[in-house]
């Protein structure tokens, strides 16, 4: 009786599209667009006007216009779309090395900054010279180009996108194996017959 269900689903497949990977392909657009808004959220100085930033925007936009095509290639069980979305995942957690590493590990001088309360106690406390007290305060006043909270928003981002695009890659390569699989032992058997 199992394998009877188990035939009857697999012969179904080839009635019906291919929708889990495809919605996993969605989420992980869904995913790049927060990052891509979450990264411009902290405008800090002009470090966000490179040209890493440029070449960003451009990838973002080629990765969905990807991811989208994909997303319709799965839902007809095509085996070849399941490489592109390895290939995009990879891509996604490479990018976590890129501009979040680096935005995180920089800072900068902020328009912000005015020394606050510890820097008072610490002054008051610690007798320095005066050339040693305008580099801490310097220091003070400078903001980082991406905080922590930013940070692991902009990481949860791309590793989840990355995660729904392997997701949907794994689902799209069992299925079609399973599928190629199906038909080629009806068409064994219809021969035989």
């Amino acid at each position: 009786m199992m394998s009877e269900e188990k035939l009857i689903r697999t012969d179904r497949m080839k009635y019906v599209k291919n929708v889990q990977s495809s919605r996993l392909c969605y989420l992980a657009i869904l995913l790049d667009v927060l990052f891509f808004v979450s990264i411009y959220e902290s405008d800090v100085g002009n470090w966000y006007y490179r040209i890493l930033i440029g070449a960003s925007i451009v990838y973002n936009l080629i990765f969905m216009m990807l991811v989208f095509l994909a997303s319709e290639g799965v839902k007809s069980y095509k085996m070849g779309y399941t490489w592109v979305l390895y290939a995009l995942a990879a891509i996604q957690i490479l990018r976590v090395f890129i501009i979040p590493q680096s935005a995180h590990s920089t800072f900068i001088a902020g328009a912000s900054g005015t020394p606050g309360a510890a820097y008072t106690a610490v002054k008051s406390t610690f007798a320095f010279s005066a050339e040693t007290w305008k580099s801490v305060e310097t220091f003070i006043k400078k903001e980082w180009v991406m905080g922590n909270g930013q940070y692991i928003r902009c990481l949860i981002y791309l590793i989840s996108s990355a995660v729904s695009l392997a997701a949907a890659a794994v689902v799209n390569h069992v299925k079609c194996v399973s599928l190629a699989r199906h038909i080629r032992n009806t068409q064994t058997a219809t021969e035989e017959a």
